[in-house]
């Protein structure tokens, strides 16, 4: 097999950057051995504000003008529903937070994605004794639904490998890459938290945070936007609402604890007032980097090898404007800012 790119991984940076091989009419093969699930079990939420702090996300105006095309191209090749315009509801827990919100939202880069207006609470399952603010330019991503299509979209088209990668079936020729019967001119890690047996790619430090949902029946609680509060409660439909999230930064496994469960109701049951049954629990690790930036850059001595990593909780937003700017280092020599390139770990 002859191609230009392969992939190795298949979440949210896998797929962001297949999108862009897709649209300049590049061959690629993706291998995946499913070991990790961070997008699987993300919330898929993107949201331009950082509602711990009300200050902008970094670079979210331009995150949300790549990423958003982007799911729209995918949901009219699958024909299925990726986007869910959503509301995100930041509940106010005191009045000084109420001024706090207000204050923020005079700010010229925060006031296009937070009203101004107090949303009074008229949900009695919901305590929210001081109301919400409510955050503009918000949705959900199925990333579910994403993997699932795009494993199954690739199955079909033979461009996908299932196993785990095999760093010593690597050969280097004078300008491709040899994998056992795969030829390529590029090799893309997007492997997520399993880049930390990545030999090409030692020096990334990261900060990996294992992170667990619930999946609750409510059928009294009926809110039709996502509640931000000491956790997120996201609609899914049918009475079903995912809760997270956790952050444990010493398991480094996929198995939901007892404890992360413990820990989410603890803290969502002073926030609604009606009965409902835990479901489901997930858990995956976020490869999350130390300054909170991803990394995207290339190998500083095999110039085909490459790297696409350390989305952390944002990944449907930063995984396709990330993306974009690693295809366009590749193939046009563009550049890459200092803050998310590789180099920067290197000393």
């Amino acid at each position: 097999m002859n191609v230009d790119y392969i992939i190795v991984g298949c979440g949210l940076a896998g797929v962001s950057f297949c999108e862009q091989l897709i649209a300049n009419d590049k061959t690629f093969v993706v291998i995946n051995n499913h070991s990790q699930q961070a997008s699987l079990v993300a919330g898929g939420v993107y949201n331009p504000v950082v509602l711990k702090r009300f200050s902008v996300v970094w670079k979210s105006v331009e995150q949300l003008a790549v990423a958003l095309p982007m799911y729209k191209r995918i949901e009219e090749r699958f024909n299925v529903q990726l986007d869910y315009k959503i509301p995100v509801y930041r509940r106010f827990a005191s009045l000084e937070e109420q001024n706090d919100w207000y204050t923020a939202s005079e700010q010229p880069e925060l006031s296009k994605f937070m009203s101004d207006s107090l949303i009074k609470n008229l949900n009695p399952s919901v305590n929210a004794d001081f109301g919400f603010g409510e955050v503009l330019d918000t949705g959900k991503i199925d990333t579910q639904c994403l993997i699932d299509h795009y494993t199954s979209y690739l199955k079909e088209n033979n461009q996908l490998v299932q196993e785990t990668f095999d760093f010593e079936a690597i050969t280097f020729g004078d300008s491709e890459i040899n994998y056992k019967t795969i030829k390529a001119k590029h090799i893309v890690f997007a492997e997520g938290y399993g880049v930390v047996n990545n030999y090409f790619f030692p020096d990334i430090k990261l900060k990996e945070a294992k992170g667990e949902l619930l999946t609750i029946h409510a059928p009294e609680l009926k809110i039709d936007y996502i509640l931000k509060a000491n956790v997120f409660i996201i609609p899914l439909g049918n009475d079903l609402y995912t809760v997270g999230s956790t952050y444990n930064w010493t398991d480094k496994s996929n198995t939901a604890t007892e404890a992360a469960k413990v820990e989410l109701l603890a803290k969502l049951k002073p926030l609604i007032n009606c009965d409902f049954k835990v479901v489901g629990q997930s858990a995956g690790i976020r490869p999350t980097v130390s300054n909170r930036r991803p990394v995207i850059g290339t190998h500083p001595e095999h110039h085909n090898v490459h790297i696409i990593n350390g989305l952390g909780t944002r990944g449907v937003m930063i995984g396709p404007y990330i993306a974009k700017i690693l295809y366009n280092a590749i193939e046009n020599n563009g550049a890459i800012d200092s803050e998310i390139d590789y180099k920067r770990f290197i000393s």
